[in-house]
């Protein structure tokens, strides 16, 4: 696992290590998608401190659909190139944001987020969503999280397979 999450921090790297372990044995042998994101968004909200949203967005004609969450209700849909979940698609890689308020054209669908870290989900090339952390302290994410996110997100990949989102 350590290979899988080169960049995160001694102490980080046990927390996404077992994270990633917890994940992979949550997600054996469960084929279906939509409890497979839930599942991962619910371990995630659960297993890092300071999190107030954890969810996916979905690629869905276009645009980012509200997937799986864990948290307050949220924004339903996202154009690419709108927000950080919207950037995220766009620059097809990990946007992470130590204060919300300083991003130009940030959403705030829960006014108590202050930081948010969204990394993108893709297959083949494309982003096919993106899972989408934010919490109400400000710089709660840096780049052990992101890099500890990635590796969760691949992790969910593998056992999504080709599935159709």
């Amino acid at each position: 696992m350590q290979a899988d999450i080169q960049g995160v921090g001694r102490s980080e790297w046990a927390t996404y290590a077992e994270l990633a372990e917890q994940l992979d044995a949550l997600l054996a042998g469960e084929a279906d998608v939509i409890a497979n994101l839930a599942n991962t968004a619910a371990l995630i909200y659960h297993g890092l401190p300071a999190l107030n949203w954890a969810g996916f967005y979905l690629m869905r004609h276009g645009s980012l659909v509200l997937g799986p969450f864990q948290g307050k209700p949220a924004c339903v849909r996202i154009e690419p190139g709108s927000g950080v979940c919207g950037a995220a698609v766009v620059r097809r890689a990990s946007v992470l944001v130590p204060d919300v308020h300083e991003f130009p054209g940030h959403i705030a669908c829960d006014s108590a987020s202050q930081s948010e870290l969204v990394v993108p989900m893709r297959r083949d090339g494309e982003v096919i969503g993106v899972l989408d952390l934010g919490s109400p302290k400000l710089a709660r994410f840096d780049a052990s999280d992101q890099a500890g996110c990635e590796a969760l997100v691949a992790v969910l990949l593998r056992h999504l397979g080709n599935a159709p989102l």
